[in-house]
């Protein structure tokens, strides 16, 4: 990592030199592409800049534990201390730094949430977790939008999708895919005993027409049927309701929200695109993971990612072993330190 740091380090002084050659000035093409490359590696470079200032500090203080002066000891001790902690946190960020960029950080996101096991606690911590995700996005200036919703009587959801547009918001959630698991007391429990439910969560990234080739003439089935609520009960006279197969993968998507036919079939390609886009990512992943795996042995994590327990206010990430005792604030959409201290930990992992 460092050796790479140091290259990093070099390159960007030869850029500083560059950019103030005087036969710079009359190439404005040259000046920006070396001030591009200059800002792609600011980050790191500051990063790295500021953790040799922190070895030499540590340095300095180790001398300092033999100075004959009590107080002199104590303040160098402290100091190590407080270094230490910097320098291992920006190790992480350095490490983060450094790999690859995903080249779907910048898409926008199709959020899909069910209620799992727990029946209707689960579907209401569904609904909760889809309030939690959508104020995570309005408070980051993002647009939610509502694909499909599919609710019970009091209040739960069942399964909801919908896209999240915004600035690198794949980057920010695509680490939230798994099994949430909720343990808190039910409305209905009189005895105040503690539930355990779950709730599914996917995170694609949103596929363009570009990414997912789709002959809709040989690959896909289209039925169209009428629109039902809650019960059976009839929402619309029309045939609007849109349930399209996928036949080479199998991939059944269904919308039934809007009361034009033509937007639910744009609603369900539009997930059926993220999904299929999403088969192939996996696939490509697991094919790396089978090669890493080879190398390392096996290290297979629990499908359950995090747990939200309610009497302790906490919860906890198991994929990174982060406990944070917030959880009211975090049900409010105040995912940041959540989100990033998951994602660096995750992130620095891989390239391990």
């Amino acid at each position: 990592m460092f050796e790479r740091l140091e290259e990093m380090l070099s390159r960007y002084k030869e850029l500083e030199t560059l950019l103030v050659q005087p036969q710079l000035a009359s190439n404005p093409t040259r000046i920006r592409e070396i001030s591009q490359e200059m800002a792609g590696l600011r980050e790191a470079v500051e990063g790295y800049r500021r953790w040799k200032e922190i070895e030499a500090a540590l340095q300095e203080n180790e001398e300092l534990l033999s100075d004959p002066d009590t107080g002199i000891r104590e303040l160098a001790r402290i100091e190590i201390d407080t270094f230490k902690v910097e320098r291992g946190e920006l190790e992480l960020k350095l490490k983060r730094l450094l790999i690859p960029r995903d080249p779907n950080d910048d898409k926008n996101v199709v959020l899909e949430i069910r209620a799992g096991t727990g029946g209707e606690e689960a579907a209401l911590f569904a609904a909760d977790l889809l309030r939690m995700y959508t104020r995570f996005a309005e408070g980051h200036g993002w647009t939610v939008e509502l694909l499909s919703l599919s609710s019970t009587d009091t209040g739960g959801v069942k399964e909801a999708i919908a896209t999240i547009s915004g600035k690198r918001a794949y980057r920010q959630l695509k680490y939230e895919s798994g099994v949430h698991r909720v343990q808190r007391v039910p409305v209905t429990e009189s005895s105040g005993r503690i539930h355990t439910s779950t709730v599914t969560v996917a995170v694609l990234p949103e596929a363009q027409e570009v990414d997912v080739r789709i002959d809709e003439e040989k690959d896909l089935r289209i039925d169209v049927y009428r629109s039902s609520g809650p019960g059976g009960q009839s929402v619309n006279t029309t045939d609007s309701a849109v349930r399209i197969t996928h036949l080479p993968s199998g991939l059944v998507v269904t919308c039934q929200d809007e009361k034009s036919q033509h937007k639910n079939k744009a609603r369900a390609l539009k997930i059926l695109r993220s999904r299929l886009f999403d088969l192939e990512l996996r696939r490509q992943q697991e094919e790396r993971a089978q090669e890493r795996r080879g190398q390392i042995g096996t290290g297979e994590r629990s499908e359950r990612i995090r747990t939200y327990n309610f009497p302790q206010n906490r919860v906890t990430d198991h994929r990174v072993g982060l406990t944070l005792h917030k959880l009211d604030r975090i049900l409010e959409g105040e995912l940041e330190d959540l989100v990033e201290q998951t994602a660096m930990q995750l992130q620095a992992e891989a390239i391990t």
